[in-house]
């Protein structure tokens, strides 16, 4: 069992890995975008702000299995493949990166707009506002954010793994529920929870430690 749950583990730890770094290319510009052109934002533009809300509701509203197989000819054109670790990121990015965006969108919405109107004051541009005051004001709430999207990460991955992603999700179907391994089961439940809790430990005490409070 020992050999299994390890393999399974570092798998699961591969997938989630590398989904939330591109989850964070891709999720932060999106985030940011929907607050700069909301009304009173930086750089308004109702039309676009639209467009892209319209993008990000759709991505939130898919279920995940669903989408894991409506991307399935996109997943085969990057990764060359439809099964394994590397071909489950497509999917676990594409699902989490509209989700991590508005909760960008959220945390650059409680700066105060009196710490943005003394920066234009001085003369900041744009790209300088957003890159010196905004992201490190909103930082406690974007690591917030990010802890939350982990965590989702980590649920996506276990349904990834029904099929053919790997992971944790996988050894509890193939062993657990296929062969009618319990204990296998429970274990692989356990290690989940685990998992969860210390990604949510760590992400709360960055957070806490960040935070000007």
């Amino acid at each position: 069992m020992s050999p299994l749950l390890w393999e399974a583990t570092g798998q699961t730890a591969v997938m989630v890995g590398w989904s939330t770094l591109f989850t964070v290319l891709f999720g932060l510009p999106l985030g940011v975008c929907l607050a700069g052109t909301d009304r009173g934002g930086l750089f308004p533009a109702p039309a676009v702000r639209r467009v892209l809300g319209l993008v990000v509701n759709v991505g939130r509203s898919l279920p995940f299995i669903v989408l894991m197989i409506a991307v399935i000819p996109l997943t085969r054109v990057l990764t060359g493949t439809t099964i394994g670790t590397t071909a489950a990121v497509v999917p676990l990015t594409i699902g989490a990166a509209p989700f991590f965006a508005r909760l960008v969108e959220t945390a650059l919405r409680e700066v105060g707009r009196d710490v943005v109107q003394a920066a234009e004051a001085m003369g900041a541009g744009r790209v300088t506002i957003v890159t010196r005051v905004l992201l490190p004001e909103a930082l406690p709430g974007l690591v917030a954010g990010l802890t939350v999207t982990v965590v989702t990460l980590i649920s996506y991955s276990a349904m990834a793994g029904v099929i053919g992603g790997g992971g944790l999700g996988d050894l509890a179907v193939r062993y657990g529920y296929q062969r009618f391994e319990t204990t296998l089961m429970v274990v692989t439940v356990v290690v989940l929870v685990v998992v969860v809790q210390l990604a949510q430990t760590l992400g709360d005490a960055v957070a806490r430690r960040l935070s000007h409070r």
